[in-house]
C-alpha cells in the first residue's frame, strides 16, 4: 500500500509542478478562493497522461466528467432563476448586476428583459467559479441564498431567497451543479 501512495504522490507532483498557485487560485469576495477551471483541466489532463493503472484512469476520468458545466442548461434553466421576481425579495439581478464581489452578473441592456449572448457568457464563467461542480450543499452560489435552517450560509444581504432545499428554483440550480441537463 506505502507503495502505491507514494507512486500516487509522484504523479500528482509531477502532474501539477507546471501549475502556480497563482494559476489555480482567484482571490474571491470575502477571502474565498476558488479553482481556475483551466488551471484545474491541465491538471487533471497531466494526471491522465501518467496515470498507467486502468482503475486510477477510470477514477480521474469520473473527476473530469465532474468538473463541467453545462452552458445550455445553465442558461435556460438557471440564469431565468436571476430575474425571477420572488415573493418578499428583489431578484438577484437588482443586486448583483455590476456589483463588486464574487457573484457579479452582466447589467442588462437598457430595456432588455434578458441578457445577449455575449453577457450570458459572461455570466456563467462568474456563476461558474461559484459552484463546486457535483456538490450543491459545497457551492456558494446556493448555500448563500438558502435559509441557515435548510443548510444555507448564516448570512445572505439579500435575505433568503429560498426557504428550503424543496424550492423548485433552488433543486434547479442543485441539478445544474449534479450535471443534470
Amino acid at each position: 500500500m506505502a507503495y502505491e501512495e507514494s507512486r500516487t504522490t509522484k504523479i500528482m507532483r509531477s502532474a501539477t509542478s507546471g501549475l502556480s498557485q497563482r494559476k489555480l487560485m482567484q482571490p474571491g469576495g470575502a477571502g474565498h478562493r476558488f479553482l481556475w477551471p483551466a488551471a484545474v483541466s491541465a491538471m487533471a489532463t497531466n494526471l491522465l497522461r501518467q496515470a498507467t493503472s486502468a482503475s486510477m484512469f477510470i477514477v480521474l476520468s469520473a473527476v473530469l466528467g465532474a468538473q463541467s458545466l453545462d452552458y445550455q442548461t445553465y442558461k435556460t434553466t438557471v440564469e431565468p432563476i436571476f430575474l425571477k421576481k420572488r415573493p418578499g425579495h428583489a431578484r438577484c439581478v437588482v443586486c448583483h448586476a455590476g456589483a463588486n464581489h464574487a457573484f457579479r452578473l452582466e447589467p442588462l441592456n437598457k430595456g432588455a428583459s434578458t441578457w445577449t449572448e455575449a453577457q450570458s457568457r459572461k455570466n456563467f464563467q462568474t456563476v461558474s467559479h461559484l459552484v463546486k461542480p457535483g456538490e450543491p450543499l459545497s457551492s456558494i452560489l446556493l448555500i448563500q441564498p438558502l435559509a441557515h435552517s435548510a443548510g444555507g450560509a448564516e448570512f445572505h444581504s439579500g435575505g433568503r431567497q429560498f426557504a428550503s432545499q424543496n424550492d423548485p428554483d433552488w433543486q434547479a440550480m442543485a441539478a445544474w451543479v449534479k450535471g443534470a441537463r
